[in-house]
């Protein structure tokens, strides 16, 4: 009995034993399931951390250049939002302002002061800016915990209401800091971990390598315009330059034949004289007078006078060319502007930029194209055939013409607009039978030049052949009186020159082109013979055989003027 009881009793004690035991596991169990819980919070916490981590580095891979500003801005918002942070910026060094930090990147909560864009870093936090372009990490959990050498740092932080700061240098590998990585609070102070401050160094990392690649990438696109550019500039200088040659040899061999201009007759003396003013300046010259006197001889002198001497002088002549093709001679032509521009074509407006342009004969110019023309005198501004690209060009005009633009205005067939922006600074070349006494110099000049082509030697002139060309009316001017010298050089077979002018005058009669030709060179023989006396005994009208106001009515209908400024042909 005493034996069951005491049986009984220690299997109370051991059921007793037995349940604190049990407790003691059940609590066991508990801490290690709550420790449990922790480890695998903490393993997800990690493990979504790693993850992002992870997650920002592949997406900056091989990223285009074009998309790295708006993934760093997004890059910082996750950041801040997972890390809860109030402000993530960006900021890189100012490769023109040394020590100057630029704000480029940002993101920050709503309400909190926003940094400027452009903060010079010895001014504004130098303790912070000299520590992180030393390559340094610096982490504040508390501004009263730095040095008085950082006071104005501590200042500005507090102005921007920052708390609890991280600075991490941006470089790339063992290269130079470019910028700089910030983290900041604003609600309250913060303590930040190793692991945290590993993770910004890392996204710091991530973003210097995709910086420096949109860097190379923007100064490769840079170099690569810039060839562009280079290349465009060689071919249109290339163009330029081929286009200028044939104008140059032109010019070359015109100055060959054309050393100066020969006379020393008053007339003379003042056109040159004119010539010598007007060459220093920009200002549009018209040159008017008969065919034969040499305008385009005086246009080149003019240039040749000119600060843009240094280029050569362009000439076009608007009575040479077809309406047609006028148009893309003076403008140029894009390729396809008509049927057969099967190439793109360079103007002599774009070719006589920064020179002069001769426009010879501008009397010819087609009235629709005066308007085009008078817009490039006024702006320097013209389209090409076929572009509606807009080029600006900065040319000097010269234009000449035999015609009497005034009487071409009554009839509707110039502009008078255009007229009065051609008309700057006239300059009327006189015709050689009002300057006879220069025959002799054009004369002896003629001969020296042609010596030299026949191989020929001319020692003498005689004094009766010199007389009869100075008498001589020289319709077609210095022109004439050249040619006349030339067949006279190649029908000589001595050293003395003789020049047949009787039957050179009869031939021009005989050859003249209809009536009105041959009565306007006979009535400019008589008038010269007569002195230009056209009434009274021996004048003019009474050689001829007509009465004064009949004379008078044929030299109006002819355009017989002693100082005409444009003579007919």
């Amino acid at each position: 009995m005493n034996g069951s009881r005491k049986t009984q009793q220690q299997l109370l004690l051991e059921i007793e034993s037995l349940g604190k035991k049990l407790d003691v596991v059940q609590q066991c169990d508990s801490e290690a399931n709550e420790r449990l819980v922790v480890l695998e919070n903490i393993l997800k916490e990690r493990l979504r951390s790693e993850t992002l981590m992870i997650e920002m580095s592949v997406r900056f891979v091989n990223l285009p250049a074009d998309r790295i500003d708006s993934e760093v801005e997004d890059a910082q918002r996750r950041i801040c939002r997972y890390l809860d942070l109030d402000r993530a910026s960006l900021w890189q060094v100012d490769p023109e302002e040394p020590g100057a930090l630029l704000l480029t990147h940002l993101y920050q909560i709503p309400g909190i002061p926003r940094p400027v864009g452009r903060m010079i870093g010895s001014k504004f936090f130098p303790w912070a800016t000299r520590k992180v372009l030393g390559g340094e990490t610096i982490a504040i959990s508390k501004l009263s915990d730095l040095s008085p050498e950082a006071a104005q740092d501590v200042e500005t932080f507090r102005l921007y209401g920052t708390k609890s700061n991280v600075l991490v240098p941006l470089s790339v590998g063992q290269g130079p800091v470019i910028g700089m990585l910030s983290f900041a609070v604003t609600r309250q102070e913060r303590d930040w971990s190793e692991a945290v401050i590993n993770k910004f160094t890392l996204i710091a990392q991530v973003f210097a390598n995709a910086l420096a690649r949109k860097q190379a990438d923007t100064e490769r696109k840079r170099m690569e315009d810039q060839l562009l550019d280079r290349l465009m500039e060689i071919e249109a200088l290339k163009q330029r330059l081929e286009s200028e040659n044939v104008y140059l040899r032109e010019e070359v061999k015109h100055l060959a034949e054309h050393a100066d201009i020969v006379g020393q007759s008053a007339p003379m003396k003042k056109v040159l004289g004119l010539a010598e003013q007007v060459a220093a300046t920009d200002a549009t010259v018209l040159i008017l007078g008969e065919t034969g006197t040499g305008k385009e001889l005086l246009a080149r002198a003019i240039h040749r006078m000119s600060l843009r001497n240094d280029r050569p002088l362009i000439t076009v002549n608007c009575a040479a060319l077809p309406p047609t093709l006028i148009e893309s001679e003076l403008f140029g032509r894009e390729k396809g502007a008509y049927t057969g521009a099967m190439t793109r074509m360079t103007g002599r407006f774009e070719i006589a930029d920064g020179s002069t342009l001769f426009l010879d004969e501008i009397g010819e110019l087609p009235r629709d194209l005066q308007g085009k023309l008078l817009r490039v005198l006024e702006e320097g501004v013209f389209e090409r055939l076929g572009s509606t690209t807009p080029m600006h060009v900065d040319v000097r005009i010269i234009a000449a013409t035999n015609r009497n633009l005034e009487q071409e205005i009554k009839e509707g067939k110039f502009r008078k607009d255009l007229f009065y922006r051609l008309n700057v600074f006239p300059i009327v070349i006189p015709p050689l039978r009002e300057h006879p006494e220069d025959i002799p110099l054009l004369v002896r000049a003629a001969v020296t030049e042609f010596q030299k082509k026949m191989k020929k030697e001319i020692e003498s002139i005689p004094k009766n052949t010199m007389q009869a060309l100075r008498a001589y009316s020289w319709p077609g001017n210095v022109r004439e009186l050249r040619n006349l010298i030339e067949r006279a050089m190649i029908l000589s077979h001595g050293k003395t020159l003789h020049v047949d002018i009787k039957n050179h005058a009869s031939l021009e009669i005989v050859a003249a082109g209809n009536l009105e030709d041959v009565e306007r060179k006979h009535i400019l023989v008589v008038l010269e013979k007569t002195g230009w006396r056209v009434a009274g005994q021996g004048g003019a009208a009474e050689v001829l055989g007509l009465k004064r106001s009949t004379l008078q009515s044929k030299m109006k209908k002819l355009g017989i003027r002693r100082s005409s400024q444009a003579m007919p042909e």
